[in-house]
């Protein structure tokens, strides 16, 4: 598994990641047992790079990836965990020194560490990148040993690049994959030059570009691509990265008919296709069992994807998706 540096971390991880939402809810039910299955095929395969947050399933995923890391001491990868989302909305006025702590402490006890390698803001409102005491806080809990290095996560390019701006942020999780392709214009060369990493969350568009999906598929009632396609719960751009699911399911056939010219199963595909483009650090796909988990690490080590297929890439987002999503975010 190749290894990339990660920003100002320090630290070098897996190009690709695994992110383990779904090992705390709103996929459906995982059992430990199971979570640890696709934690344990993860590691297998080189993934040195787990991302987290304290929501997920109120810190279940959290605790669940400190439980795999207690039996499985020789694993010296990287967890990066989120904050912010536990205050009633992300917003500057609960962006404080002292919210940050407890959050942070919250974190670190579920995690069973004395200091957290990377918490990122998780997704917060627009004010919160434009305060300097923000960023300030999380200097001082850099000092304090508390955190490693931060970072953010967020919905919007403008966000990345205001954040990108600031000489503490280490990385920058955003949405990227063939049918959210706007951050390729500007924010990853960005990133490049400010030497920012770049932690690819959404990869495969909530399992659209798998392939697998037809308009009559269903999902579990606590699953988000049920209850949040309208974006009542959360932005809307999480879900299906924010494409319409009947466009979606026909974008992706055709996306998965380039995929397979190419000699590649779709999801594969979708994700080369992140982890070869410029300024990337880490991809971060989820997954529900240890064959997923192994299906992704392998995209890894996909040759150069042929000019022929990323034009067909591009053709089917200017063609299907542009006009729903290339604005919005």
């Amino acid at each position: 598994m190749q290894q990339r540096h990660l920003g100002s971390t320090g630290r070098d991880v897996s190009v690709v990641g695994l992110g383990t939402w779904q090992l705390g809810a709103d996929w459906g039910d995982v059992s430990e047992r199971d979570a640890f299955a696709v934690l344990d095929a993860a590691a297998e395969e080189g993934v040195t790079f787990f991302d987290t947050a304290d929501v997920y399933g109120d810190g279940l995923s959290e605790r669940r990836i400190a439980a795999w890391r207690a039996q499985n001491p020789s694993w010296d990868g990287v967890v990066a965990t989120k904050m912010i989302r536990r205050a009633p909305e992300p917003t500057l006025a609960h962006a404080t020194l002292e919210n940050f702590r407890a959050w942070t402490d919250r974190s670190r006890e579920n995690l069973a560490v004395d200091t957290l390698d990377l918490v990122q803001l998780h997704c917060p409102s627009d004010d919160v990148f434009s305060s300097d005491e923000v960023f300030s806080a999380l200097d001082t809990l850099v000092d304090d040993g508390a955190i490693a290095a931060y970072g953010v996560s967020v919905e919007t390019v403008e966000q990345a690049l205001s954040a990108i701006a600031r000489p503490g942020v280490a990385s920058v999780q955003i949405i990227l994959n063939a049918f959210r392709q706007k951050p390729l214009e500007s924010v990853l060369p960005a990133a490049r030059e400010a030497g920012t990493g770049i932690i690819v969350r959404v990869p495969l568009a909530s399992g659209l570009l798998s392939g697998r999906y037809t308009r009559e598929t269903t999902f579990a009632s606590n699953d988000h691509r049920t209850y949040n396609r309208d974006g009542s719960a959360f932005d809307v751009g999480e879900t299906f990265a924010g494409v319409d699911f009947a466009t979606g399911v026909d974008a992706a056939a055709e996306f998965s008919e380039l995929a397979r010219a190419e000699r590649l199963e779709p999801a594969r595909a979708a994700l080369a296709w992140v982890i070869q483009q410029s300024g990337v650090s880490t991809v971060i796909p989820g997954a529900r069992n240890p064959e997923q988990a192994r299906g992704n690490a392998a995209a890894a080590a996909v040759p150069a994807l042929s000019e022929t297929f990323l034009a067909g890439v591009r053709d089917v987002y200017d063609a299907r998706i542009r006009a729903q999503v290339h604005e919005r975010w």
